[in-house]
């Protein structure tokens, strides 16, 4: 709204500074400073809400050390973090933006469905939830929605590096290193120089790649299957005090970095990526969803005032997966999002060799002490506090990685 407003002031109004509003980097700033404080402002009073009204977490005994301590601490919180976050988005972005319109459909979207959950778990004192297949349902829903508008709308293109372009032709304009725009299906595969883009539909055979129901069919498998995972890996990570907060925050924060290079025309040209034209305007939504972010960990790091359910995990991990998708950088969710893989595929193993061990040995076997993989640590007798700072320590050193791995090359 205030973007929009200035917009207007600044066509028809002479006054100094007026044209701040059309920088991504300043609109940035104000919109994580803005959803940092609504966040600690929203915080305070939905955790002593919860509190008189009783809505605690009902926590299962899984002979973890001090487990039963939390039983009762307000959940939800993931709601001050979508709030927080939209009130800065409707603030400061440019809400006729398709990635931000979509993207301000998936936080309410992914965040009704965590809410169901919860709100069957601690208000209808349901353990279960929402039953999992019905959050797959929701999850592919967001997926079909996302893949039609990306693959359908005009304004969703992409322009390639245009490597026929000297140096001097791109010394005197930019634009010219760059192929026109165009709606493709390719993404950025890191870790190649030249021609570093791969096209869904080179899953398909040969012959088939140009049978249009076929290239959009494996297109919404592809992004419907990306989007889940990230979501379910999210949810999976959300076990410790600050551990999915924490790492979010890292992940986002990463991804904002990678959007505002690819939507600008001279960095990627420089880095020799694709340039995304009007991704740079996600930078701004992820600065506000680091500041909601880093606001719900003030409240939320050991010992937690409150969780955030899957409110939050949910909606986090898809807003991670359609990003991902809009920049064209998800296969970099493999460094970015590491974390959120890494507790995914600790669940998978464990459950598939105890099945597999239970089957032909007579007997299950574990490879870790509990799963997902920050419980095994915490078996092992690590304090919480220093697991979750250590998964800190590390979902830093993928990010680095993961922005380092555009120029090694």
């Amino acid at each position: 709204m205030l973007y929009h407003l200035f917009d207007y002031l600044q066509a028809h109004v002479d006054f100094p500074g007026i044209g701040l509003f059309r920088y991504i980097s300043f609109r940035s700033a104000l919109a994580f400073t803005i959803a940092f404080f609504l966040s600690l402002f929203v915080g305070k009073r939905l955790i002593a809400y919860l509190r008189r009204k009783q809505i605690g977490e009902t926590v299962r005994d899984l002979g973890l050390e001090g487990q039963k301590k939390k039983e009762g601490t307000p959940t939800m919180g993931g709601l001050m973090i979508i709030a927080a976050t939209l009130i800065a988005v409707l603030l400061v972005n440019d809400l006729t933006n398709i990635y931000i319109i979509l993207l301000i459909f998936t936080i309410l979207w992914m965040g009704t469905v965590g809410f169901i959950d919860d709100y069957i778990k601690v208000v209808k004192k349901n353990k279960e939830g929402l039953p999992g297949k019905y959050k797959l349902l929701a999850q592919a829903v967001l997926g079909v929605v996302i893949a039609l508008t990306f693959y359908y709308h005009p304004d969703i293109k992409i322009r390639t590096k245009n490597y026929a372009v000297t140096p001097a032709e791109r010394a005197e304009n930019i634009s010219k290193a760059f192929h026109p725009p165009e709606k493709s299906l390719k993404t950025t595969v890191p870790l190649i120089l030249v021609h570093n883009e791969f096209d869904y539909t080179w899953l398909l055979p040969k012959a088939w790649r140009n049978v249009g129901w076929l290239r959009l069919l494996v297109f919404v498998a592809v992004i419907t299957f990306i989007i889940t995972a990230v979501s379910n890996g999210a949810n999976l990570t959300d076990g410790l005090d600050g551990l999915a907060a924490g790492t979010s925050a890292i992940t986002t924060g990463t991804l904002a970095i990678l959007a505002w290079l690819s939507g600008n025309m001279i960095f990627a040209a420089y880095l020799n990526i694709m340039y995304i034209p009007g991704v740079g305007e996600i930078s701004v939504f992820l600065a506000a969803f680091v500041g909601a972010l880093l606001g719900f960990l003030w409240f939320n790091t050991y010992p937690a005032s409150i969780f955030m359910g899957d409110t939050g995990s949910l909606t986090i991990g898809a807003v991670i997966g359609v990003i991902s998708v809009f920049i064209r950088k998800e296969i970099l969710l493999v460094l970015a999002a590491g974390i959120f893989l890494v507790e995914t595929l600790s669940v998978l193993i464990q459950r598939y060799y105890y099945k597999f061990t239970r089957k032909f040995f007579g007997e299950p076997r574990r490879v870790f002490a509990m799963a997902p993989l920050h419980h095994h640590f915490q078996k092992k007798g690590i304090p919480e506090p220093k697991i979750v700072v250590r998964f800190w320590i590390v979902g830093m050193l993928l990010a680095v990685m993961a922005i380092a791995s555009l120029k090694l090359r």
